[in-house]
């Protein structure tokens, strides 16, 4: 039996692997990223709550806590503003934490109501999600860059794919350096010139 958590508008549960996004975006970029060319997650919080008609958004950043480092307070304080609550995980070296913890989170979930919208690229997740999406009643969905996507998200059934760009519209500096195919219909020859 599904529990309903006591909420009466039906909820989506965020969870964003957010060394697995960072890590994306320093491919896309080729340098690492700063700060202003992360994603707003104000902004995805917005896209989650929007989602599937309208949901309440309880959203998750899972962090890894090095043991030799110390926790990231301004970037903590920063994912509070914007209504995500910060994970924070430790363990020894070599552990994947951040990909523990979210496997565990979706495992958890299966017993909860609600849909379910992943910020990652990493197939960890996906025989997780497909669970989740056995029920007919739940929405499950990614929202990522679409061509770093692991293949396994692209042939399973009852999966939503967003893109973070393009549909979310996180980033605020203008069009990221993307290597992806473009719909003919939707190209836009301007936009080529325009980068070389």
């Amino acid at each position: 039996m599904l529990s309903t958590n006591g909420n009466s508008r039906h909820n989506v549960y965020v969870l964003v692997d957010g060394e697995n996004v960072d890590g994306t975006l320093s491919t896309i970029l080729n340098r690492p990223p700063q700060s202003e060319d992360r994603p707003r997650w104000e902004t995805v919080f917005r896209f989650a709550e929007n989602l599937w008609g309208g949901r309440s958004a309880k959203a998750m950043f899972f962090i890894n806590v090095r043991p030799e480092a110390t926790v990231p307070w301004p970037f903590v304080q920063a994912l509070l503003a914007c209504h995500f609550r910060p994970v924070l995980l430790t363990g020894r070296d070599g552990r994947k934490v951040v990909d523990e913890g979210i496997q565990k989170t979706l495992h958890a979930l299966e017993a909860r109501e609600g849909d379910v919208l992943l910020l990652s690229h990493d197939k960890d997740f996906s025989s997780a999600l497909a669970a989740l999406g056995s029920n007919d009643d739940r929405h499950i969905g990614v929202l990522a860059f679409r061509e770093y996507l692991a293949a396994d998200y692209t042939h399973m059934p009852n999966l939503d794919i967003f893109d973070l760009e393009t549909d979310a519209r996180a980033f605020q500096n203008g069009p990221l350096p993307r290597m992806r195919p473009v719909q003919i219909d939707e190209f836009d020859p301007a936009v080529l010139l325009d980068s070389l």
